[in-house]
């Protein structure tokens, strides 16, 4: 299963199931809590394999209350989204199309390996447990803040506007029902992003480009707009400030940062092809260009 513009978050039944375990969640005392005394500790599941958040829903940022309209065609920004994907379909089946069909998996383990370049170690349920949850969490977190207004103005995605091919098409049918703006991906990736920063501050700018690549590999996958990326960084943005607000958040940061220090004086190493990857952010670069 792959959560491609979070699958798992998209169907309405579903997000009124996660609604509910969230509320459960928030009522039963300990149980969305992974860090007690020091231990990991069970965290509920709202479908398999997707973790409930730290956040209660009534406590989610609201995209629909935040974020302006999707640029209207004819506009100069819509101008820009046109240039960016029209750019975007010269990279299939480069560095970057690979890529981004790596970026468009968000299960895990595989999406906790997306930052173990820009970081130089490995991030696995190992490892770095807490640090593993941490970003299972926080993508419940940050992809479900997109959806007020993803459902609301039930934004085309280029694929259906240029005919071209994405990145990942067993999920066109699922893509084609489902809200282009904002970005959900690209709210997980450079929430993700933010985090790992104050986990790793003197990494900040290898991990900020890391999270900006992410985004643009839905542009190259042809699935989203450059306005849909650049939303969801606001939502990214918005939703780690609010997430601040939590103290168990605080303690599992602080969990996390001290894993990563240990991973680190073992000197372990990436578990991805940093090689692979940087080729395919140097492709990114020519977008709109």
């Amino acid at each position: 299963m792959r959560p491609l513009a979070l699958k798992p978050l998209i169907n309405r039944s579903a997000r009124s199931t996660l609604l509910l375990v969230l509320t459960c969640a928030a009522i039963t005392a300990g149980c969305a809590s992974y860090t007690e005394r020091g231990k990991l500790t069970a965290v509920p599941e709202f479908r398999p394999g997707l973790l409930v958040g730290y956040l209660p829903p009534k406590t989610l940022p609201n995209s629909l209350a935040l974020l302006p309209p999707p640029p209207a065609a004819g506009s100069v920004a819509f101008a820009l989204d046109e240039a960016y994907s029209q750019s975007s379909l010269a990279l299939r089946d480069t560095p970057a199309w690979a890529l981004a069909i790596s970026d468009a998996d968000l299960t895990f383990p595989h999406a906790a390996g997306t930052f173990s370049c820009a970081l130089n170690a490995p991030i696995t349920e190992e490892d770095t447990p807490h640090l593993y949850v941490l970003l299972r969490r926080t993508l419940t977190d940050a992809g479900l803040s997109t959806y007020a207004a993803k459902d609301h103005y039930s934004r085309t995605r280029p694929f259906v506007v240029n005919k071209g091919p994405i990145c990942t098409p067993e999920e066109k049918a699922m893509l084609e029902k489902d809200g282009s703006y904002p970005s959900g991906h690209n709210a997980v990736g450079m929430a993700w992003a933010l985090i790992l920063t104050e986990i790793s501050p003197e990494q900040t700018d290898a991990i900020l480009a890391r999270g900006r690549a992410f985004g643009l590999s839905r542009i190259v996958c042809n699935v989203h707009w450059h306005s849909d990326t650049l939303q969801g960084r606001y939502m990214a943005a918005y939703t780690v400030a609010r997430l601040h607000a939590d103290p168990t958040f605080r303690a599992d940061l602080q969990a996390a940062r001290a894993e990563l220090e240990a991973v680190r004086a073992k000197e372990l190493k990436a578990t991805r092809d940093c090689g692979a990857e940087a080729a395919g952010v140097a492709l990114q670069r020519s977008l709109a260009q």
